[in-house]
């Protein structure tokens, strides 16, 4: 019988007891607790989901790495190392049957959570698809702590070893995130991504070689006989921090989705949404069906409501944006279709490519007329009960509404195409007076 299968009972003896099934709980735990909590933030989007696991691995290394290192200092603890040191089988696969089940429990934690992720966003999802490419990666890394964190705990004689090793590996994953600019920052496994951001089809190998390279030069070094075959895991280990940092575009790239639109062009202007949230596209065409209904017939309006990346383009209006999820759409839903409709109104009277202005009684007129809010009437009565100014400037509001409400449909769809050619041209003081 080999060395490795006369280990095989303490190997399931520790998998089955002791603390390595409590860590991989404690993982699962926290990972669910921090992603109910944010919910509303990425529920709705396999994109955000995908970014918002991939965050937490700025909790779950660190953990790992604690872990590993109370683990690590057990048999200190117990004060059996004499006792070790008297058994037949290697130092390194003494180690190895102490690490190995509580890098998989902790692995395990952070696939059980990543799992209940994805099944919670997927009655949500509105049009892109999942992401698991990080997924494996990011709970290989979160066992490869662990090993390193094991190391930690056998060369150091502390009981506060573990907390600072947590400590310590918070502040180095989020730093590089704020300190560096350049390509050191594709090293660290915990990078924050954008929903907007996919990675090229190796680096997910190249993140693992590179954690697993370090665990695994770590454990060589401190268990192995021969320590010198450590170097072979730091090699791997440097060749891929080589490729995650040299290459020239970098290991991560803009989502193609994030540059289509679906379109409803049935209705005018048209109504386009990012592809990734085509889902969306029937409730944001409901929403704003008064908008479009009222402006059946008028002339000189944007050809759409656009949700491009990087902005809309010349004869376009920004649709209302809906991201960050959790504002205005919430588990694919709008949160608020007047407000929408509010905002997207202001869209049209507002050009991107034209500079900004002060309102005018006409801007108020058309935005009460296509998209009245219920909370203006509030802003109004607060108006009415100023000073002398705020009372006439009131009136002067409320004139201009009644009027264009009193137009027959024929003169206010003439009136409305001048308004809105005015606002073409960057021109307030075309405007027609009302």
């Amino acid at each position: 019988m080999s060395v490795m299968a006369g280990a095989r009972t303490p190997l399931l003896a520790e998998a089955r007891r002791g603390f390595a099934p409590w860590a991989g709980l404690i993982v699962l735990m926290t990972l669910g607790v921090t992603l109910a909590a944010s919910a509303d933030r990425w529920q709705g989007g396999w994109a955000e989901t995908a970014a918002r696991l991939h965050s937490t691995m700025l909790i779950t290394v660190p953990a790992a790495a604690a872990a590993g290192c109370w683990q690590g200092g057990r048999e200190r603890r117990r004060r059996t190392e004499e006792l070790w040191g008297t058994v037949v089988r290697p130092p390194l696969v003494r180690f190895l049957v102490s690490a190995l089940p509580m890098a998989l429990w902790v692995a395990a934690g952070y696939l059980g959570a990543a799992a209940l992720a994805l099944l919670a966003t997927w009655p949500y999802a509105l049009g892109d698809a999942p992401r698991p490419a990080l997924v494996p990666t990011d709970a290989f890394v979160s066992g490869a702590a662990v090993l390193a964190g094991q190391v930690v705990g056998r060369a150091a004689p502390w009981r506060l070893a573990a907390p600072l090793l947590a400590v310590a590996g918070y502040v180095g994953l989020g730093l590089p995130a704020v300190a560096l600019s350049g390509a050191g920052r594709y090293l660290d496994p915990a990078l924050a991504i954008t929903e907007t951001s996919v990675p090229v089809w190796w680096q997910p190998v190249a993140m693992a070689v590179w954690a697993g390279g370090l665990a695994g030069a770590a454990v060589l070094a401190y268990a192995a006989r021969r320590r010198w075959t450590a170097l072979l895991p730091l090699a791997a280990a440097t060749a891929a921090a080589v490729l995650l940092t040299q290459t020239a575009d970098g290991p991560w790239r803009t989502d193609p989705l994030a540059h289509r639109q679906v379109c409803d062009t049935s209705v005018t202007p048209a109504v386009c949404v990012n592809a990734r949230y085509a889902g969306a596209l029937p409730q944001l065409t409901e929403a704003l069906s008064d908008v479009t209904g009222k402006l059946n017939g008028v002339r000189n309006l944007p050809v759409r409501w656009a949700d491009r990346y990087g902005g809309p383009r010349a004869g376009e209006a920004q649709l209302p944006s809906l991201t960050p999820l959790g504002w205005s759409l919430v588990r694919g839903r709008l949160t608020d279709p007047e407000e929408f409709a509010w905002e997207a109104v202001g869209a049209l009277q507002l050009r991107a490519d034209c500079p900004d202005g002060p309102a005018s009684t006409a801007d108020d007129a058309v935005e009460d007329y296509l998209a009245p809010l219920p909370a203006r009437q509030h802003f109004d009565d607060l108006d009415a009960h100023g000073d002398a100014k705020h009372r006439a400037e009131a009136a002067e509001r409320r004139a201009a509404r009644a009027r264009l409400a009193a137009m027959d449909d024929e003169e206010r769809r003439t009136w409305l195409s001048a308004y809105f050619a005015a606002r073409a041209d960057c021109d307030p003081s075309g405007v027609p007076a009302l």
